[in-house]
């Protein structure tokens, strides 16, 4: 694009779009560890001693008879062998590792242009929000871990919904660098932006959903669609006795909230739909070029992810479909930032 100046260098630039790639990574990674049950299967946080797995049979017994302390040992896997462990240890040791290396790659550059002074105090102030929400959302992922090591076989999925959110948060506050550092702007103004606002909005409240979601585990109550085991409306939500905050925390053991988070992120997925719909229809004369293909991003990938939820659905059979299950999440994540790319693309002020 003509009008575009840009600030800092291609080697900064490229660096931050691998940051991004590798924090969607990250989250990607938190969804296969989720859906395989791996997530509990290293019962301690050690950053630096934990970058090494076990390396001999002694280490992996070791560390296979602290997993049969746990809940989820005695309450879902108890028949587990060493084999089967190892499964669900690797999905989580990479999920660990990952992040491991994400911060290596991301600090050590961080400094090296700090003190070579290749970028300035905005670029500093904003990468420092990145790292702050990062460092949260780590601390959560360990207090989420910890929820699931005593009495239940499963992380709190409230705890989980935090971790997750606080993942896309920082996600959000990266896609907000990139977009100005790569100097997303419009250089008219387009009277009809606030819309896109909106649906920001909607899919945000749409993925705290879909974190309550996966961890209660609701999508397995209801593997039908376009009805919920033939109800538009689950009976359970039609008894106003049930709508209490104690069938809401116990959700292990009572259908009511299973269905109420499963209802509203389908009617949410609808809404959302249409909404995209409506945005693209009123925005796609009046947008320049660089919105007009997040624009058009949005559309497909709001498409594929209705699909996605449905197949996902309907191949239920006892757990979620690893590769709908992630695929889902993943498509979820790049509307979201499609929508921010958009969102940004339609400032009119200097950037």
């Amino acid at each position: 694009m003509k009008y575009k100046t840009y600030k800092y260098s291609k080697t900064i630039r490229i660096w931050l779009l691998i940051g991004l790639i590798m924090l969607v990574g990250q989250v990607i990674l938190g969804g296969i560890t989720r859906l395989t049950g791996s997530g509990l299967s290293i019962t301690k946080w050690d950053v630096i001693t934990g970058v090494v797995p076990p390396l001999n049979d002694a280490e992996w017994i070791q560390e296979f008879e602290l997993y049969k302390a746990t809940p989820q040992f005695h309450k879902i896997n108890s028949t587990f062998s060493i084999e089967d462990f190892k499964f669900i240890y690797f999905w989580e040791y990479f999920h660990r590792l990952w992040v491991r290396a994400l911060g290596f790659i991301f600090l050590i550059p961080f400094l090296i242009f700090v003190f070579t002074k290749k970028i300035d105090s905005y670029l500093i102030k904003r990468l420092g929000l990145v790292v702050f929400l990062t460092i949260l959302t780590a601390s959560a992922g360990w207090i989420m871990v910890q929820s699931g090591l005593i009495d239940r076989p499963w992380v709190n999925a409230y705890k989980l919904t935090i971790h997750f959110v606080l993942a896309v948060m920082v996600i959000a506050a990266m896609v907000k660098t990139v977009a100005d550092v790569y100097v997303f702007k419009s250089l008219k103004k387009v009277t009809s932006k606030k819309i896109v606002f909106w649906v920001l909005i909607l899919t945000f409240f749409q993925l705290i959903i879909a974190g309550v979601i996966s961890g209660m585990r609701a999508g397995l109550y209801y593997p039908t669609w376009p009805s919920m085991n033939g109800e538009f409306v689950p009976s359970v939500l039609l008894n106003s006795q049930h709508w209490n905050w104690g069938n809401m925390i116990n959700y292990d053991s009572y259908l009511f909230a299973p269905a109420l988070i499963q209802f509203t992120h389908r009617m949410l997925a609808y809404i959302l739909l249409g909404s995209v719909l409506y945005m693209f229809f009123k925005l796609q004369k009046k947008v320049e070029r660089t919105a007009k293909k997040w624009l058009n991003l949005s559309v497909v990938l709001v498409l594929v992810q209705v699909t996605l939820g449905i197949l996902t659905v309907v191949n239920v059979k006892g757990k979620i479909p690893l590769f709908y299950g992630v695929s889902h999440q993943l498509v979820g994540l790049l509307f979201f930032m499609s929508l921010l790319f958009l969102h940004y693309s339609l400032r009119n002020k200097r950037v």
